[in-house]
């Protein structure tokens, strides 16, 4: 059996201190801890879906909002995700999700491409779900996608619930992450012409 795949990421600043642990071939088993409840919610419903395991604790100055602590949060994940792929030999690269959620449905497309971009377009009704920002969610995949190095596309068809909205896009980045770093047994080296995914 391979290796799992790993990695550990702190980032301390004077607005926020994470510290992450993520194996990306574990079963989904989350602890977390953020001060952000329904952004815990949604941590939770991603590494289900991706069937990865995460701890991670992130503290930062809610006093504030959570900007900040939701932003680092991505910037680790994404810096985790990154270092745990290594030289990405034998993944399958892509993936893609198209997942329902009531009302609610939404596809996200994943290229692990080395170059990092976002392409959100997902509108949420309500600007708050309970204490949470909506606009937070984009700011969270962004610098997930930069920092992971992915090529990230996520699009609404239909919702009319927020709460909804968010759980279909989280869950769809599970799912599609999932794809992504999923091993093909047919390839053997990088998944590039170009020899090398940066």
């Amino acid at each position: 059996m391979a290796k799992e795949r790993t990695a550990g990421i702190s980032r301390k600043t004077n607005e926020t201190d994470i510290k992450v642990l993520i194996n990306l071939d574990g079963k989904g088993v989350c602890s977390v801890h953020t001060g952000v409840g329904f952004f815990e919610h949604m941590l939770r419903l991603w590494t289900r879906h991706a069937c990865f395991d995460l701890e991670l604790t992130g503290k930062g100055d809610l006093f504030v909002d959570a900007h900040h602590t939701i932003e680092d949060i991505g910037i680790c994940l994404g810096q985790a995700i990154k270092d745990a792929l290594g030289d990405k030999a034998g993944i399958a690269r892509f993936g893609q999700a198209i997942v329902p959620m009531d009302e609610a449905l939404v596809i996200t497309a994943i290229d692990i491409s080395g170059r990092g971009f976002l392409v959100f377009e997902v509108n949420f009704p309500s600007q708050r779900i309970g204490d949470f920002d909506t606009e937070l969610v984009e700011e969270f995949l962004r610098a997930l996608a930069v920092n992971a190095g992915l090529t990230l596309h996520i699009r609404k068809f239909s919702g009319s619930n927020s709460h909804h909205i968010c759980e279909a896009v989280f869950k769809s980045l599970g799912r599609a992450l999932r794809g992504a770093v999923s091993f093909d047994e047919r390839i053997k080296d990088i998944p590039s012409t170009k020899g090398i995914i940066e």
